[in-house]
């Protein structure tokens, strides 16, 4: 990306990623300043801009400093399927950009910033921080897990349980780094992105969210989403928050 760095303002909004893996593991003051040595210049994204191309060739990964994106791949006809949302504190880049070339592309949703983090900044972790770089790469097996529910959706829930889960799925992550309420989020859903990474038209996933919301489950009002009964919701998605919460690692690392 050509884009001129900016020093990143000294707040914990600024350091997304710092802040996501402190309430999974404690953090000395050596891991913290490593990772905040990772977010301490970032770069703008227009949205709709590119951050990840799919085919080219990349040396390292992007935090994910503000904003959201979408990892996606499109098909040679032009269809669209949307892998995962990436939310602020998220390593973008992972893991398409660890191959020759990309395996897929991350748009920005919105006005975003990044923070790019060579390969070799990257891997140094492992000689200079060995624990952060353990709990860092860890951290992946989220992705892994998420990548595996919209497996399951696509296999075996019906739209009803895809749209409860993948809502229930974004509240949570987005309570985790602070920017999210109790039971509401704002985030640019367009019933399109929904349908593109849940496998549903267009058409499905608005009688979906009609119906949901005609039993008093969830409203989307523009970018405003709000779950009104949350055990109601979480009943229909059979939705369990064990593959996004605190993991084992920390325990074992001391």
């Amino acid at each position: 990306m050509a884009i001129a760095e900016q020093p990143a303002a000294p707040s914990a909004l600024a350091r997304p990623l710092t802040t996501r893996l402190a309430r999974l593991v404690p953090l000395s003051a050596e891991e913290t300043a490593a990772l905040e040595a990772m977010q301490a210049t970032r770069r703008p994204v227009a949205r709709s801009a590119d951050i990840v191309r799919a085919g080219r060739n990349y040396d390292g990964v992007f935090v994910l400093i503000e904003g959201a994106a979408m990892r996606y791949r499109v098909l040679r006809d032009g269809r669209r399927q949307v892998l995962n949302i990436a939310l602020p504190g998220d390593l973008v880049g992972f893991p398409s950009c660890f191959f020759d070339a990309a395996l897929f592309s991350i748009t920005a949703l919105t006005e975003a910033a990044v923070s790019w983090v060579p390969f070799h900044h990257l891997f140094a972790l492992f000689r200079q921080h060995p624990r952060l770089a353990a709990i860092l790469f860890c951290t992946f097996s989220y992705e892994a897990a998420m990548y595996a529910e919209r497996l399951i959706d696509v296999g075996r829930r019906s739209a009803r349980e895809r749209v409860a889960h993948f809502l229930l799925e974004l509240l949570t992550r987005l309570q985790a780094i602070g920017q999210a309420g109790e039971r509401s989020f704002r985030m640019p859903l367009t019933q399109e992105l929904i349908g593109d990474a849940l496998g549903l038209s267009v058409p499905h996933v608005n009688r979906t969210l009609r119906r949901l919301r005609e039993e008093e489950l969830v409203t989307v009002d523009g970018q405003n989403v709000a779950i009104t009964d949350i055990d109601g919701l979480t009943a229909v998605a059979d939705f369990e928050t064990g593959y996004l919460s605190r993991f084992r690692i920390g325990e074992l690392l001391v």
